[in-house]
């Protein structure tokens, strides 16, 4: 099932939700279809335009700015599933200052890693073991958690996406 992208009144990205409960916005009248995909969502007697986007009528008031949370899958995004050390497939996280040295578990601390780099760097930092990161990690932009959330931004979300960056 697809996803689709939920814009508050003033176009503002909210959130990501299946295409199926974005039909049940639409039909109860709290949001209008913007964009489709092109393929209908079809009952005994209505077919709706199956929604990629959808605006809600009324605003809704977002109390924070929303952050990426810190995870596995959230850092292998952000990273390209490549190790930042040799460039090869990632399977594992790393933290560049050692936990046990007082590292912290925060995105400017934490990257993707290989195996063998991982077991290489062990409880070091990447002088101690003559390693050097590809790119310094950082906080992903504020509208990450779009791409953590589906993996793959459709080319119909990047408009809505890019104007609230």
């Amino acid at each position: 099932m697809r996803s689709a992208l939920v814009l508050n009144a003033t176009y503002e990205p909210l959130s990501v939700v299946p295409a199926r409960r974005a039909a049940c916005l639409i039909l109860a009248d709290k949001a209008d279809l913007v964009e489709d995909d092109g393929t209908c969502l079809r009952s005994e007697k209505l077919a709706l335009p199956s929604p990629l986007v959808i605006r809600l009528r009324y605003l809704v008031k977002v109390p924070y700015h929303r952050r990426t949370a810190l995870s596995r899958h959230a850092v292998f995004v952000r990273d390209e599933h490549r190790c930042q050390y040799c460039g090869a497939h990632a399977d594992s996280i790393d933290h560049v200052m050692p936990r046990s040295r007082g590292g912290r578990n925060e995105w400017e601390n934490v990257a993707a890693a290989c195996r063998p780099c991982n077991l290489h760097k062990r409880d070091r930092t990447p002088e101690e073991a003559n390693m050097r990161l590809a790119r310094l990690p950082r906080v992903p932009r504020e509208q990450a958690w779009v791409t953590v959330s589906v993996g793959r931004v459709p080319e119909a979300w990047k408009a809505y996406i890019a104007q609230a960056s």
